[in-house]
């Protein structure tokens, strides 16, 4: 019996992924209470060693999971995964789907050995013509238009995360969740699919839908045609960059007073939502104007008490400073392998008013639960010594 009150707690997912959708996937289930077990290769996931901006892949999306070693390309190891298997609710691979099938794992395959097994893959296409590309992140925002949409006309570029590999785990996780309710019904397993690519299509398509509706294609971003009267960055007094915006008549009045600007607040053109859009061209330089001679400590100031949207400019090193992120919760602690310790988001919602208790979210050594999980399985040193890839 588990004391876990959290709503996972007492399931148990098998994960063999790499690099980022998969890991998250998983992640998200072990966050929600499951034991989620991931199996490595013997020398461990080579996502471990990556350096430069992959260097947080590992560390932020394996948090709080076990970690055995099976050599899948030997019989013991296949074995050992199978009695592995035999005992889950759940397996999250993101294999190729041929590799997958050389190994005996594909999901037709694990579905007739354990009819309860929601086996989910995560991959980079759904079934259709492109099911065996391969995909990355950055290769579905350019084939998708997010890309196109991101960056100014002739110079697509990606956008400043993982987001689709992320969002994509946590389609895969929420298919889990779906797939364990039905189960609950019918007490049968499903083989689940998630695609990367239709994750990100999922992304762009409120400018799909607008180009069905009016025929006219939305141009990117930092050209975009603005839909309110102010919704810009700002520079001010002292140098900083602010984000402001103002996108109903009430919200304009009001940034007119705090701004003096009496002149825009009173002028008959702009009495009306979309007058004041048509005329940015001339009055977002006065809006300018006037902000630029506030400091950005009183701008913020006003601006919260009075209900204006505002945002600072900031990078990510800052959010370690921000102090809505350091509130109770905002952050979980994990430590490394070698002790160091680390901070990262936890899940963004809370429960009856309270953040979600992630439980225990430190990173596995290579291998650390691989005697204990098969030693549980009724396996012996030797045995899981050739299954693990390593000598007794």
């Amino acid at each position: 019996m588990t004391t876990d009150t959290r709503p996972l707690a007492g399931l148990r997912v098998v994960e063999m992924t790499h690099m980022i959708m998969g890991p998250s996937s998983g992640m998200f289930l072990g966050f929600l209470g499951a034991e989620v077990i991931k199996v490595e290769p013997p020398g461990g996931d080579k996502t471990r060693d990556l350096t430069g901006m992959g260097r947080g892949f590992y560390p932020t999306f394996n948090r709080g999971k076990k970690c055995v070693t099976l050599d899948l390309s030997s019989d013991a190891g296949r074995a050992a995964l199978h009695r592995l298997l035999a005992t889950a609710d759940v397996f999250v691979e993101n294999f190729r789907d041929q590799s997958l099938a050389k190994m005996g794992l594909a999901p037709e395959v694990l579905r007739e050995r354990y009819p309860a097994l929601i086996v989910s893959s995560l991959k980079g296409f759904l079934r259709g013509p492109y099911e065996d590309r391969t995909a990355m992140d950055e290769v579905v925002q350019m084939m998708t238009g997010m890309a196109y949409m991101t960056g100014p006309t002739g110079r697509p570029l990606r956008i400043g995360s993982s987001a689709n590999d992320i969002m994509g785990g946590l389609f895969g996780a929420f298919a889990v969740l779906a797939a364990l309710l039905q189960r609950g019904k019918d007490g049968k397993g499903h083989a689940l699919r998630t695609g990367l690519f239709e994750n990100c299509l999922f992304l762009v398509a409120q400018h799909m839908v607008q180009f069905d509706i009016e025929g006219r294609e939305a141009p990117p971003m930092p050209e975009r045609e603005f839909s309110w009267p102010v919704y810009d960055i700002f520079e001010t007094a002292d140098g900083r960059q602010i984000f402001i915006g103002a996108v109903t008549e009430g919200q304009w009045v009001v940034l007119c007073d705090l701004l003096g600007l009496a002149v825009l607040k009173d002028d008959p053109r702009l009495q009306k939502r979309m007058d004041q859009i048509a005329a940015r061209d001339w009055t977002i330089p006065i809006v300018a104007e006037a902000v630029r001679k506030r400091s950005f400590d009183d701008l913020i100031g006003v601006f919260e008490a009075s209900g204006i949207p505002f945002s600072p400019i900031h990078r990510p090193a800052e959010m370690y400073q921000d102090p809505h992120v350091l509130r109770p919760g905002g952050l979980t602690v994990s430590r490394l392998p070698d002790g160091q310790t680390y901070r990262a988001p936890g899940l963004p919602f809370e429960v009856d008013g309270a953040p979600l208790d992630v439980g225990p979210v430190d990173i596995a050594e290579v291998g650390a639960d691989t005697e204990a999980v098969f030693g549980a399985l009724g396996m012996n040193a030797d045995e899981i010594a050739a299954a693990s890839g390593k000598r007794a």
